[in-house]
């Protein structure tokens, strides 16, 4: 833990237009990757606009490693179906978080980020002040596959030194 920065704190809100891979429809779940963490949603079955709702936590030591969102469909007998794969970019995210600003207004926009190639969100994100916290929702358009986006949204956890051991 004495290399740890912080946490960050991934909401995995929902899909829209999921891609169809099976004949009753598709069994979403997504996978987080960085660096040798990996984390999980469960399953949502048949429906390809599922709602997760589920917060999954990484530590971070390294700011620069990029952190890999697949979605597959759940397949019950046969190995699970690729529905397209997103590689987010945190680093503005953890940036203006580690400012330790404070007292700012509710709802006050730190930064924009354009959607590009190189980041995968579908429209404008902005890292926002809000409750006290510094979050980031986005929308983020998967690769690799023929239609789908994912709702997400960045919450930042210090970590007091210490509880650092």
């Amino acid at each position: 833990m004495e290399n740890w920065m912080g946490l960050l704190r991934i909401h995995v809100c929902r899909g829209i237009n999921l891609a169809i891979r099976d004949v009753r429809g598709s069994d979403p779940y997504v996978i987080l990757k960085m660096g040798k963490k990996t984390l999980k949603t469960r399953v949502v079955k048949q429906n390809t606009n599922p709602q997760w709702n589920e917060d999954l936590t990484l530590s971070i030591e390294d700011p620069n490693l990029p952190i890999t969102m697949f979605v597959y469909d759940k397949d019950w007998f046969s190995l699970d179906d690729k529905m397209g794969d997103v590689e987010i970019d945190a680093r503005p995210f953890m940036e203006v978080a580690k400012m330790k600003l404070n007292n700012l207004s509710n709802g006050t926009i730190i930064r924009t980020i354009e959607p590009s190639k190189s980041n995968c969100l579908s429209e404008e994100s902005y890292i926002v002040w809000e409750n006290g916290e510094v979050t980031q929702k986005m929308f983020v358009r998967l690769r690799n596959v023929e239609c789908g986006e994912v709702e997400l949204q960045l919450k930042w956890i210090d970590i007091p030194r210490s509880t650092q051991l």
